[in-house]
């Protein structure tokens, strides 16, 4: 069977992939940049990869026109937190327009649950998507998700967050909001189930967990499940704006998706009760089960897809690949060089930097520009990284994007995705045997010079510090 899978970068589909994948069908990867999605660790002749943008109809020569179903998985909830409503519709027309001229027979479309009597913003978008979808020449299944809970999900990370980091929270009324979670692994299986399954076309479906919780019920059952002890006292005076700071500066999501995350998180998400679970045969796990999972992944190092790397920056706009070419003209770098002994080795302790590894060196002035970055808006070091140990094109890191990183060549590229008056690039090379540390930065007008004079004397006790531990 050929598939279609959009969003080919977002967290669902990573997941989804895999799965596919080893069922034997051929599946044709759209995304906007090829160069943030590594095709070769799937190791499957069946996989396609077709760069398009569904914003922009002149990009769509490379897509396949012989196609029998195509997974609708495009979000665009994390841009500017008033324009997401516009860019998913146009994409939505733009992707229906195109469907059409092909002889796709299914489109599958994962949606939120929503409430017929309130919507937020994000679930009008998203109900919006689902009628645009609608006017195709094909059948519409569309599945309609509560809030999904698995390693790297938004709404696992944000929970693992206020549990792990908070002992007693001062928390919004929004928590006793009631909603369905539903396990990732769940989400898949239906996804996989309703592949031209013909009892769910022209249909819409709300999938979730066995359980109806309240979000501070969830809070306090991940802290049992993690052994921690856990007081949440509710007030009624904080506004939405406060709710999200509170989100924003405690949890690693930016604030344009707090504003948006509040905004949903006020609406009730439970769905409304169908047989598509017993038809399809798959038994749906309970929160704590979901959350135990999640950590099993963690713990086995087999985080596949994390929301965070998913999260669209219009610092990418332009493409990883526009990014790779690090410039020289009006630039200025810390360029440092030392002797290595231990090829190996250096590679691995480059490969595990940042995350919970920290940077080697100073980490407490890490922690405290990260802090700084966070008062202007910016992603802070919260993020972390993916996986403990491997780095693909594409993945955050702390505060930092992943432009290039190939062990063979013993090159890591990362571009700054910080609040700075200027571009930032940090790049590891190792040649013969020696490790080279660049870092370039190229300043925006007066501003942007003065910057690098200020931070100049850090600079140089935390790059000589980072390079001389890397290499020890």
């Amino acid at each position: 069977m050929k598939i279609l899978l959009t969003g080919a970068t977002g967290y669902i589909a990573k997941r989804l992939l895999p799965v596919l994948l080893n069922d034997g069908h051929e599946v044709f990867c759209c995304v906007r940049d090829a160069s943030r999605f590594e095709a070769s660790k799937y190791k499957s002749h069946k996989l396609k990869l077709v760069q398009a943008d569904f914003l922009k109809p002149e990009t769509f020569s490379n897509l396949p026109k012989d196609l029998d179903v195509a997974y609708y998985l495009i979000h665009s909830m994390s841009a500017t937190a008033g324009d997401f409503e516009k860019l998913e519709s146009t994409a939505a027309q733009n992707f229906v327009e195109y469907i059409n001229s092909t002889h796709t027979r299914q489109v599958i479309y994962l949606s939120g649950i929503v409430n017929d009597t309130h919507l937020s913003k994000h679930l009008k978008s998203r109900k919006k998507v689902e009628d645009i979808l609608q006017n195709g020449n094909y059948r519409l299944t569309t599945l309609r998700a509560g809030i999904i809970v698995g390693s790297g999900s938004a709404s696992f990370e944000i929970i693992r967050d206020l549990v792990e980091k908070l002992p007693v929270m001062i928390a919004p009324r929004w928590l006793l909001t009631k909603s369905q979670p539903i396990a990732v692994r769940n989400v898949i299986q239906f996804l996989r189930g309703v592949l031209l399954f013909e009892p769910s076309f022209g249909k819409s479906f709300d999938i979730g967990g066995p359980e109806i919780l309240t979000y501070k019920q969830m809070l306090l059952s991940f802290a049992r499940v993690r052994g921690l002890r856990r007081s949440i006292f509710i007030v009624p005076v904080m506004t939405p704006r406060l709710s999200s700071y509170w989100l924003y500066f405690v949890t690693s999501t930016s604030y344009k998706l707090a504003i948006n995350l509040v905004n949903s998180m006020k609406v009730e998400v439970i769905g409304k009760k169908n047989n598509l679970a017993e038809l399809l045969n798959i038994e749906l796990l309970s929160f704590k089960e979901a959350i135990q999972l999640a950590f099993d992944k963690i713990e086995q190092h087999e985080v596949i897809s994390s929301w965070i790397d998913a999260q669209s920056s219009s610092i990418l706009e332009k493409g990883v690949s526009e990014l790779v070419a690090v410039p020289s003209f009006g630039c200025f770098k810390d360029q440092r060089m030392m002797k290595i002994t231990d090829e190996a080795r250096t590679l691995d302790k480059i490969w595990n930097i940042g995350g919970e590894t920290g940077w080697y060196y100073g980490n407490w002035l890490w922690n405290l520009r990260g802090f700084i970055d966070k008062l202007f808006g910016g992603v802070g070091l919260r993020r972390g990284r993916r996986s403990a140990h491997e780095i693909t094109s594409g993945d955050t890191l702390d505060f930092w994007r992943v432009i290039y990183a190939n062990k063979e060549e013993k090159r890591l590229l990362l571009y700054a995705e910080m609040k700075l008056p200027g571009e930032a690039w940090l790049e590891f090379h190792v040649q013969g045997h020696e490790l080279h540390q660049i870092a370039t930065f190229r300043p925006l007008g007066l501003w942007g010079r003065l910057y690098w004079y200020l931070v100049l004397p850090f600079h140089g006790i935390i790059f000589k510090g980072m390079l001389n531990e890397i290499t020890r």
